[in-house]
């Protein structure tokens, strides 16, 4: 998720969660290489095995239309260390989808199978190769298409948000029209989509067939939501204090700029304040402060 989950919330949500595994945000490729340095800003867990502190695996996503590109970028970045290649197809983006790329490209599924086969063949075989897609772009004319391409081309599974493009993220998300990929695929299928709380996973896993799960804005706005699912609870697993200890660490992650850093936590807090009622609270404490040591000692207050 693009200026949602970059690597000091990785750190953060990994260091409480239970994650597999988690993706990186997309990496745009276009018509070069990357350096190398633009590789570690994205993934500063490649100089770390591929894993977050905490040990949760981070695979390497990229979004573009030009297979050799993709395939190039893809063979650097596996030699940097990215334990997995996740391909994006997904993304609703109007800036991305108008430079064709992201889930206006569902509309040309022998394109997709055309991008994954090139990074699939550039990588070596032990290095898999995974897609994220939705049920269509406008429309779901060519979802079966588009999920055969992704298995024929050589993917070892597919991820579905449960949507088109153009029901963006409005609910519900359809879990049920993922049954029928799940049916007809022979690679994992994996769910996404509108999954905020375990009876939501739960019932995402009975509509759809699918056993497993991708969590995506839940994992910002409730941390422990992995846990709560394995544990097949809708009670919070952890305390409003242990999140504000996990605030506090995200908080002195190291950022370029204060105001970025300022601005992520408050995007942060504004999302948790839909679960939690301390974090509203806290929100209109810090909402007009500036200053990120000021904020930082509001927390450290609160937590007594």
């Amino acid at each position: 998720m693009e200026g949602l989950t970059d690597p000091i919330m990785r750190d953060v949500l990994t260091s409480v969660g239970s994650f597999d595994w988690c993706v990186t945000e997309f990496i745009r490729v276009t018509n070069s290489v990357l350096p190398d340095h633009i590789y570690y800003q994205y993934c500063p867990e490649l100089l770390n095995g591929g894993k977050t502190a905490s040990g949760t695996p981070v695979h390497v996503q990229f979004l573009g239309n030009d297979p050799e590109m993709l395939a190039a970028n893809a063979i650097r970045v596996v030699e940097l260390g990215a334990p997995v290649i996740d391909m994006n197809f997904g993304c609703p983006a109007k800036t991305v989808n108008r430079h064709r790329g992201g889930s206006v490209l569902l509309d040309e599924p022998e394109v997709v199978h055309m991008l994954v086969k090139a990074v699939r063949d550039a990588v070596p075989a032990h290095i898999p190769v995974s897609a994220k897609m939705r049920l269509g772009y406008m429309d779901r004319n060519f979802t079966m298409e588009n999920a055969h391409a992704i298995e024929d081309a050589g993917a070892s599974w597919v991820t579905v948000h449960a949507r088109t493009k153009a029901d963006g993220y409005t609910p519900p998300a359809f879990w049920d029209q993922l049954a029928p990929i799940r049916e007809a695929l022979k690679i994992n299928v994996i769910a996404n989509g509108e999954i905020w709380t375990n009876a939501d996973a739960k019932q995402c896993q009975l509509e759809s067939g699918c056993e497993d799960l991708m969590i995506g804005r839940a994992a910002v706005t409730t941390p422990d939501i992995t846990q709560c699912i394995r544990q097949n609870t809708d009670e919070p697993i952890i305390t409003w204090n242990e999140l504000l200890a996990l605030q506090i660490r995200f908080l002195n992650g190291t950022y370029k700029k204060e105001m970025n850093m300022v601005g992520r936590y408050k995007q942060w807090l504004g999302m948790m304040s839909k679960h939690y009622p301390e974090a509203k609270a806290l929100w209109d404490e810090v909402k007009r402060i500036k200053a990120l040591t000021e904020i930082i000692e509001n927390l450290n207050v609160s937590k007594h």
